[in-house]
């Protein structure tokens, strides 16, 4: 147990320097290339800190352990929504751009989608032309964003006061490839020994997956937002939670129920179904996040701490849910 500790206090500093340099590198790429750091933040950065979640579900997959393959993603997500964007925006408040036209409703859209996948259309699985469906939504997606990011560069001139020579982007590329290996084994660093933990606590696999596999998953996400945020780079802190939460139902679910069929969860509790309880609450963070862009240009602080306490009270009801 105290390796275990151990190890995981290890993985929290990879993450945390990890998330700083990632944070720098990736910002400096994109000033240097003339890409937008909001479509930096929703592609490279977001599918980056999402590495920990693709393995971690590709691996329960194939495991057959499909409650910690299907939690970690749901988990992850509501995690992503409620505590990383609530935590960041106490830094800074949180303008949403673009975001409002495109990849706020794309989001919303999905979890419904989701949803009826896994309870109306398939009731309690993911089969494969649904899976493959998510895929090609993926690749859309992709092909949205760099449409935009070209369409971008035609009408706008991105302001580099300084010029990035080819030593300084070569460097910054170096920069950003390390912190990204450091978040990916920070996070698995964490993961796996959150996971001993927490078994050796008496945890259910679905409960692991939903809170200690999630949160682990979602370090990266959560340390590179917050970092990004304090350091004012505002597209890259919100891209980063919107983009991962789009990645990881269009790609890793997708990926992972097209080899090997998903199977959802069955088990009931307090009268509903646990995975349709954690799919709604999953719609309903996509939905706050919907509305509160729809009437206000950012993310106000006190919308921050209300989510994060909408996280602390999902948190508490799943804890007490699964030992009832």
């Amino acid at each position: 147990m105290f390796v275990a500790w151990l190890l995981l206090i290890v993985g929290m500093v990879l993450l945390i320097k990890g998330a700083d340099f990632f944070v720098d590198g990736s910002s400096k790429i994109a000033k240097a290339m003339r890409i937008p750091s909001l479509i930096i933040g929703l592609t490279l950065v977001s599918m980056g800190t999402s590495a920990p979640e693709l393995s971690v579900s590709l691996n329960a997959s194939l495991a057959g352990s499909n409650d910690l393959s299907f939690g970690n993603v749901v988990g992850s997500n509501i995690f992503n929504t409620f505590l990383i964007l609530g935590v960041a925006s106490l830094f800074v408040p949180l303008v949403w751009g673009d975001m409002k036209k495109f990849d706020i409703p794309i989001m919303l859209g999905i979890y419904i989608i989701m949803l009826l996948f896994g309870f109306v259309i398939s009731p309690y699985k993911l089969d494969l032309l649904e899976s493959i469906f998510l895929l090609v939504l993926f690749v859309s997606y992709i092909t949205l964003l760099i449409v935009r990011a070209k369409k971008s560069n035609q009408e706008t001139t991105l302001e580099n006061e300084e010029p990035i020579t080819k030593k300084k982007l070569i460097i910054s590329i170096i920069k950003a490839i390390i912190g990204l290996a450091a978040i990916i084994y920070g996070g698995d660093l964490v993961v796996d020994n959150a996971s001993i933990i927490a078994k050796e606590m008496g945890m259910s696999e679905a409960l692991v997956g939903l809170t200690i596999v999630a949160v682990g998953t979602s370090l990266p996400e959560l340390v590179t937002s917050v970092v990004a945020s304090i350091k004012k780079e505002n597209d890259i802190a919100i891209g980063n939670v919107i983009g991962s939460n789009i990645f990881n139902i269009l790609f890793i679910l997708g990926t992972s129920s097209t080899i090997s069929q998903l199977q959802i969860s069955t088990n009931v509790a307090l009268g509903i179904n646990k995975a349709l309880f954690d799919l709604i609450i999953l719609l309903v963070s996509g939905f706050l996040v919907f509305i509160i862009s729809r009437f206000s240009k950012n993310l106000k602080k006190w919308q921050g701490i209300l989510f994060i306490l909408l996280y602390i009270g999902y948190l508490a009801f799943i804890i007490a849910r699964d030992f009832a």
